[in-house]
């Protein structure tokens, strides 16, 4: 039977003594204390101790002993699960903050694996702490606070059970355990070290005999029953296709260790046959669709055209990178499907589009305030944080811009599309290419005129991107100047800021009284952030240091702003007019190639 932790709930008692004397035993349900759906509070919903008093284990442990339940009746229920809060001042981050209700899920519940790899996919910077005081785990991922059990609470708490001499200890909802980690640290509480040394020879014993035994069995076969050379040697070649598939097949692993394989069927079902319906956009890579998976799980599905050779080597290129990349603030490719020759590529669906969508419609434009806005421009940095510092290679995006930060449901940005990016290893500091891709008006001088990337190349378009943020217009006209082309918002936000005129750059429905990140000093970064010469343009380390410490941290004088190219080089080296279009989620991409 299940039990509250306390024996009397409501005023209502438990039945101590029938209890005890029908039942071998008693789980105490050890955690939900404090859930989102409830408390608009951060609290610890699993709290082995509470020094203040508040719902904890111990206290109730202690009531049902109280009360003459005995002991070695009593299990444990271990929680292999966490909650999330929404707080409401993304700057608090301790017990008792308030919060506007669940974060993350409709709920707020997470389970034990869900947890360590959300906080593992947001990368930089996320801390969980180990609070001994009350035995929990938390920690706060931007404006998400959330509390959980990890391997240190676990075996706190299955110590806890053998000095206080429980029976024993249960673990709700096992299936949430990452990899058995959880289970194992409860398993290694107490465990003789000469029990696991003996069971250690028993089995490299064990193992080794049955090896020594094939091998025996093997030459016999070979020296009694395949006389015949022609049967020898075709059980030879059956054993070495054996090998070379199985070694295929580790290869694809390895290569792709996240990405489920869709059968085309199971594509054409969720898509309701790629209808128009479900028809998200078309662009040179070929049409976008949502589809809906079995599970109720929404996905967005490219398919690339037969006749798009580009999108082909792109296709190939996004297998490639995303199958290793895991950040909260990256969209994730799910799987890919190349049956029946058809290559297609399987998204988690970004239901609030893109941030172009929003940004530049003069009525759509008033659901991104400021707060909102803020939390973009950190998420958008976080993801190239990723990119470039925290990911096995640095890879440089090659096309950051508003149609390719997509929104999920709390409006969270997720960079999308990786079919132009590049990747070198981390002691490579730039690279060449003779094939210029990109949108125009987002892409550096430096790889305009030498084919030149490096991830200053990002940083650039990091920085039109935020003056576009900041102002809410688009990057679309442009002027001449001599023998330069330039870009208009570019070199208009720079003049206002040098003449101290800056309000007039910002869009007019902004307020940044309420938040210590200000507005001009995004401008001053942004215009840092598209300097002609790349060594003059901060790191994406920097700029993240600028966003998070907005006052305590330098900040350098910005020159006047890159120009985006020149007519000669026009000439040159890119064809404006030629032009593809792709499109997930509606955010579309604008390649430039060369001609």
């Amino acid at each position: 039977m299940s039990a509250n932790r306390l024996p009397i709930v409501n005023s209502v008692s438990y039945p101590i003594e029938s209890t005890k004397r029908n039942l071998d035993w008693v789980y105490i349900i050890a955690y939900d204390y404090y859930v989102p759906t409830l408390d608009r509070f951060t609290g610890f919903h699993a709290a082995l101790y509470d020094p203040l008093g508040r719902a904890n284990t111990d206290d109730g442990i202690k009531e049902w002993l109280k009360r003459g339940f005995p002991a070695d009746k009593l299990v444990l229920d271990l929680p292999y699960h966490g909650y999330g809060w929404m707080l409401v001042n993304s700057g608090d981050s301790g017990i008792d903050s308030a919060a506007s209700g669940p974060a993350i899920t409709i709920d707020g519940s997470m389970g034990y694996k869900s947890i360590k790899s959300f906080i593992l996919n947001y990368g930089y910077g996320v801390e969980a702490v180990y609070n001994s005081t009350y035995v929990v785990i938390f920690c706060k991922i931007g404006s998400n606070w959330i509390n959980f059990d990890d391997v240190e609470a676990i075996k706190a708490k299955v110590s806890y059970a053998k000095v206080k001499g429980l029976l024993g200890y249960n673990a709700f909802q096992l299936s949430n355990d990452d990899n058995w980690v959880l289970s194992q640290a409860a398993c290694g509480i107490g465990t003789s070290q000469p029990k696991k040394h003996r069971l250690l020879v028993i089995v490299s014993v064990t193992v080794a005999a049955m090896v020594f035994l094939m091998i025996a069995i093997i030459c016999y076969l070979q020296k009694k029953v395949f006389k015949s050379r022609g049967l020898w040697c075709a059980l030879k070649m059956l054993v070495s296709w054996i090998r070379t598939k199985i070694s295929a097949e580790k290869r694809h692993e390895n290569d792709d260790p996240s990405l489920q394989v869709f059968s085309f069927s199971s594509i054409k079902a969720a898509t309701n046959n790629f209808s128009n319906d479900n028809k998200l956009g078309e662009g040179g890579y070929g049409p976008v669709y949502k589809g809906k998976l079995p599970n109720g799980l929404e996905i967005a599905v490219k398919r690339l055209s037969k006749s798009s050779n580009q999108g082909f080597e792109e296709f190939k290129n996004e297998v490639t990178l995303t199958a290793r990349l895991q950040h909260v603030n990256l969209v994730r490719v799910l799987g890919i499907c190349t049956e029946k020759e058809e290559k297609l590529l399987v998204y988690e669906f970004m239901p609030n589009k893109s941030l172009d969508f929003y940004l530049y419609d003069p009525f759509k434009r008033h659901l991104l305030d400021w707060r909102r806005r803020v939390s973009i421009i950190e998420g958008i940095t976080q993801g190239l944080l990723y990119l470039q510092e925290y990911s096995n290679y640095t890879i440089i995006h090659r096309d950051i811009k508003a149609s390719n930060i997509l929104l999920d449901y709390e409006m969270n940005p997720k960079i999308s599309d990786f079919g132009m990016a590049k990747f070198f290893k981390k002691d490579e500091l730039e690279a060449n290419t003779g094939r210029i891709v990109g949108t125009y008006g987002y892409v550096p001088p430096e790889y305009v005129r030498k084919g030149i990337y490096s991830t200053k190349y990002d940083v650039y378009s990091f920085g039109v991107l935020l003056l576009q943020i900041i102002s809410g217009k688009r990057n679309s006209s442009l002027t001449n100047i001599g023998k330069c082309i330039m870009l208009n918002e570019n070199i208009q936000a720079y003049e206002l800021w040098k003449q101290g005129r800056e309000a007039e750059f910002f869009d007019a429905s902004l307020d940044d009284s309420s938040l210590s990140c200000k507005l001009i000093r995004c401008m001053q970064l942004a215009l840092l952030c598209v300097q002609e010469n790349p060594a003059d343009r901060p790191s994406m380390v920097k700029v993240f240091t600028i966003l998070k410490n907005e006052s305590s941290v330098a900040i350098s004088v910005p020159k006047q702003p890159a120009y985006s190219i020149t007519r000669y080089e026009r000439k040159e080296s890119i064809d404006i007019g030629r032009k593809k279009y792709f499109s997930v989620n509606d955010a579309s991409i604008t390649q430039v190639e060369p001609r």
